[in-house]
Protein backbone atom coordinates (compact mmCIF):
# COMPACT_ATOMS: atom_id res chain seq x y z
CA UNK A 1 0.00 0.00 0.00
CA UNK A 2 1.46 3.42 -0.72
CA UNK A 3 1.68 5.87 1.33
CA UNK A 4 -1.35 8.95 1.49
CA UNK A 5 -0.31 12.48 0.72
CA UNK A 6 1.59 13.06 3.78
CA UNK A 7 5.37 13.12 5.17
CA UNK A 8 5.11 9.28 5.54
CA UNK A 9 5.30 9.06 1.49
CA UNK A 10 9.15 11.28 2.18
CA UNK A 11 10.20 8.78 4.96
CA UNK A 12 8.92 6.07 2.29
CA UNK A 13 11.66 7.01 -0.04
CA UNK A 14 14.14 8.25 2.47
CA UNK A 15 14.04 5.67 5.75
CA UNK A 16 17.61 7.47 6.35
CA UNK A 17 16.71 10.75 7.95
CA UNK A 18 16.54 12.01 11.15
CA UNK A 19 13.90 13.29 13.79
CA UNK A 20 14.73 16.84 13.23
CA UNK A 21 14.18 16.85 9.50
CA UNK A 22 10.93 15.00 9.72
CA UNK A 23 9.54 17.74 11.78
CA UNK A 24 10.69 19.91 9.05
CA UNK A 25 9.28 18.08 5.99
CA UNK A 26 5.80 17.71 8.99
CA UNK A 27 5.55 21.17 9.15
CA UNK A 28 6.01 22.57 5.19
CA UNK A 29 2.68 21.62 4.13
CA UNK A 30 0.50 23.36 6.68
CA UNK A 31 3.54 26.71 6.40
CA UNK A 32 2.83 26.45 2.19
CA UNK A 33 -1.08 26.21 2.43
CA UNK A 34 -1.19 28.98 4.87
CA UNK A 35 1.84 30.90 2.98
CA UNK A 36 -0.62 30.53 0.04
CA UNK A 37 -3.45 32.04 0.77
CA UNK A 38 -1.99 35.55 0.93
CA UNK A 39 0.88 34.60 -1.77
CA UNK A 40 0.15 32.16 -4.39
CA UNK A 41 3.48 30.46 -4.40
CA UNK A 42 2.05 27.03 -6.12
CA UNK A 43 -0.71 25.74 -7.78
CA UNK A 44 -3.86 25.36 -5.67
CA UNK A 45 -5.14 22.28 -7.22
CA UNK A 46 -1.54 20.46 -6.31
CA UNK A 47 -2.18 21.01 -2.39
CA UNK A 48 -3.92 18.13 -1.49
CA UNK A 49 -0.67 15.96 -3.39
CA UNK A 50 1.92 18.54 -1.92
CA UNK A 51 3.96 15.90 -0.87
CA UNK A 52 4.43 14.29 -3.56
CA UNK A 53 4.10 17.07 -6.71
CA UNK A 54 6.55 19.40 -4.96
CA UNK A 55 8.22 17.39 -1.91
CA UNK A 56 9.06 14.54 -3.65
CA UNK A 57 9.42 15.70 -6.90
CA UNK A 58 12.23 18.06 -5.79
CA UNK A 59 14.17 15.02 -3.45
CA UNK A 60 14.90 13.00 -6.42
CA UNK A 61 17.92 15.46 -7.10
CA UNK A 62 18.46 13.68 -3.67
CA UNK A 63 18.25 10.35 -5.07
CA UNK A 64 20.27 11.53 -8.36
CA UNK A 65 23.84 12.52 -6.54
CA UNK A 66 24.88 12.53 -3.15
CA UNK A 67 26.15 15.89 -2.49
CA UNK A 68 28.93 16.04 -0.08
CA UNK A 69 28.91 18.51 2.78
CA UNK A 70 29.71 21.73 2.19
CA UNK A 71 29.15 21.25 -1.28
CA UNK A 72 27.10 24.82 -2.49
CA UNK A 73 24.04 24.67 -4.14
CA UNK A 74 22.31 27.60 -6.15
CA UNK A 75 18.23 27.49 -7.07
CA UNK A 76 17.05 29.72 -9.79
CA UNK A 77 13.82 30.87 -9.82
CA UNK A 78 13.02 28.62 -6.79
CA UNK A 79 9.51 30.57 -6.95
CA UNK A 80 8.10 29.60 -3.43
CA UNK A 81 11.72 27.43 -2.76
CA UNK A 82 11.30 24.37 -4.81
CA UNK A 83 13.34 22.52 -4.96
CA UNK A 84 15.80 24.15 -3.24
CA UNK A 85 13.94 23.84 0.76
CA UNK A 86 13.73 20.42 0.16
CA UNK A 87 16.83 19.78 -0.71
CA UNK A 88 18.08 22.32 2.01
CA UNK A 89 16.66 20.26 4.78
CA UNK A 90 17.71 16.63 3.24
CA UNK A 91 21.35 17.87 2.73
CA UNK A 92 21.64 19.06 5.79
CA UNK A 93 25.44 20.56 5.79
CA UNK A 94 25.12 21.82 1.93
CA UNK A 95 24.96 25.39 1.51
CA UNK A 96 21.86 26.56 -0.25
CA UNK A 97 20.94 29.69 -1.90
CA UNK A 98 17.50 30.61 -3.61
CA UNK A 99 17.28 33.03 -5.84
CA UNK A 100 13.79 34.74 -7.67
CA UNK A 101 12.65 37.80 -9.38
CA UNK A 102 9.90 37.77 -7.51
CA UNK A 103 10.55 39.90 -4.54
CA UNK A 104 7.27 38.43 -2.66
CA UNK A 105 8.24 34.42 -3.36
CA UNK A 106 11.47 35.11 -1.65
CA UNK A 107 9.65 36.55 1.42
CA UNK A 108 7.43 33.11 1.61
CA UNK A 109 10.96 31.26 1.32
CA UNK A 110 12.49 33.70 3.96
CA UNK A 111 9.50 32.83 5.92
CA UNK A 112 9.25 29.48 5.80
CA UNK A 113 12.83 28.62 6.08
CA UNK A 114 12.85 30.52 9.05
CA UNK A 115 9.71 29.08 11.01
CA UNK A 116 11.48 25.58 10.67
CA UNK A 117 14.73 26.89 11.66
CA UNK A 118 16.51 26.10 8.17
CA UNK A 119 20.13 27.19 8.85
CA UNK A 120 21.52 26.41 5.52
CA UNK A 121 19.48 28.51 3.22
CA UNK A 122 20.23 31.98 1.49
CA UNK A 123 17.25 33.43 -0.27
CA UNK A 124 17.58 36.71 -2.33
CA UNK A 125 15.08 38.12 -4.84
CA UNK A 126 17.72 38.25 -7.73
CA UNK A 127 17.68 37.83 -11.54
CA UNK A 128 19.95 34.79 -12.48
CA UNK A 129 22.14 37.12 -14.33
CA UNK A 130 23.05 38.93 -11.27
CA UNK A 131 24.59 36.08 -9.63
CA UNK A 132 28.23 36.10 -9.44
CA UNK A 133 29.62 33.15 -6.81
CA UNK A 134 30.57 30.13 -7.65
CA UNK A 135 28.70 26.48 -6.86
CA UNK A 136 29.35 22.99 -7.44
CA UNK A 137 25.29 22.94 -8.38
CA UNK A 138 22.83 25.08 -9.98
CA UNK A 139 19.39 23.54 -9.85
CA UNK A 140 15.84 24.39 -10.68
CA UNK A 141 12.07 23.21 -12.00
CA UNK A 142 11.96 23.52 -15.43
CA UNK A 143 11.59 27.72 -15.66
CA UNK A 144 12.53 28.55 -18.80
CA UNK A 145 14.07 26.80 -22.16
CA UNK A 146 17.46 25.61 -21.83
CA UNK A 147 18.38 27.35 -24.54
CA UNK A 148 17.92 30.71 -22.25
CA UNK A 149 18.67 29.15 -19.07
CA UNK A 150 21.92 27.52 -19.38
CA UNK A 151 23.88 30.94 -20.91
CA UNK A 152 21.93 32.58 -17.41
CA UNK A 153 24.27 30.02 -14.80
CA UNK A 154 26.68 28.61 -16.62
CA UNK A 155 29.72 30.56 -15.46
CA UNK A 156 28.13 30.45 -11.86
CA UNK A 157 29.24 26.78 -11.77
CA UNK A 158 32.97 26.18 -9.85
CA UNK A 159 35.67 23.89 -11.97
CA UNK A 160 36.46 22.36 -9.10
CA UNK A 161 34.73 19.15 -9.09
CA UNK A 162 34.35 16.99 -6.23
CA UNK A 163 31.48 14.74 -7.09
CA UNK A 164 31.08 11.62 -9.00
CA UNK A 165 29.36 13.63 -11.54
CA UNK A 166 30.66 16.57 -12.83
CA UNK A 167 29.46 20.12 -12.03
CA UNK A 168 26.96 21.39 -13.62
CA UNK A 169 22.99 21.74 -14.05
CA UNK A 170 20.75 19.67 -12.03
CA UNK A 171 17.11 20.64 -13.88
CA UNK A 172 13.83 18.89 -13.39
CA UNK A 173 12.12 18.84 -16.41
CA UNK A 174 8.90 17.22 -17.64
CA UNK A 175 8.07 15.63 -21.46
CA UNK A 176 9.42 15.77 -24.73
CA UNK A 177 13.34 17.44 -24.44
CA UNK A 178 14.49 15.95 -27.16
CA UNK A 179 14.39 19.74 -28.73
CA UNK A 180 15.84 21.45 -26.22
CA UNK A 181 19.02 19.18 -25.86
CA UNK A 182 19.44 19.72 -29.53
CA UNK A 183 19.99 23.29 -28.53
CA UNK A 184 22.19 23.43 -26.11
CA UNK A 185 24.06 20.02 -26.99
CA UNK A 186 26.91 21.32 -28.93
CA UNK A 187 28.07 23.53 -25.89
CA UNK A 188 27.35 20.86 -22.95
CA UNK A 189 27.81 17.24 -22.25
CA UNK A 190 23.86 15.79 -21.37
CA UNK A 191 22.55 12.90 -18.88
CA UNK A 192 19.04 12.12 -18.51
CA UNK A 193 17.78 10.04 -15.83
CA UNK A 194 13.67 8.67 -14.95
CA UNK A 195 12.74 10.24 -11.88
CA UNK A 196 10.47 7.15 -12.18
CA UNK A 197 13.15 5.11 -11.77
CA UNK A 198 12.78 6.09 -8.13
CA UNK A 199 9.67 6.43 -8.09
CA UNK A 200 6.89 4.63 -8.94
CA UNK A 201 3.68 7.08 -8.64
CA UNK A 202 2.20 7.92 -12.04
CA UNK A 203 2.70 11.38 -11.75
CA UNK A 204 6.43 10.94 -12.62
CA UNK A 205 6.35 9.17 -15.38
CA UNK A 206 6.94 11.64 -18.06
CA UNK A 207 9.42 13.23 -15.23
CA UNK A 208 12.97 13.62 -15.63
CA UNK A 209 16.22 15.30 -13.95
CA UNK A 210 18.89 16.61 -16.97
CA UNK A 211 22.56 16.73 -16.10
CA UNK A 212 24.49 19.35 -17.82
CA UNK A 213 27.95 20.17 -17.91
CA UNK A 214 30.01 22.82 -19.76
CA UNK A 215 32.22 21.27 -22.61
CA UNK A 216 35.89 22.83 -22.92
CA UNK A 217 36.53 24.81 -25.91
CA UNK A 218 39.01 23.20 -28.37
Amino acid sequence: MKPSDSVAIIKHHFPELNELQISQFEALKTLYIDWNQKINVISRKDTDQFYLRHVLHSLAIAKFIKMKNGAEVLDVGTGGGFPGIPLAIYFENVSFTLVDSIGKKIKVVNEISNEINLKNIKAHHLRAEQIKNKYDFVVSRAVTHLSRFCPWVINNISDANNHEIKNGILYLKGGDIKEEINSVQKKYFHSTKKISDYFDDDFFETKLILHLSKKKKA
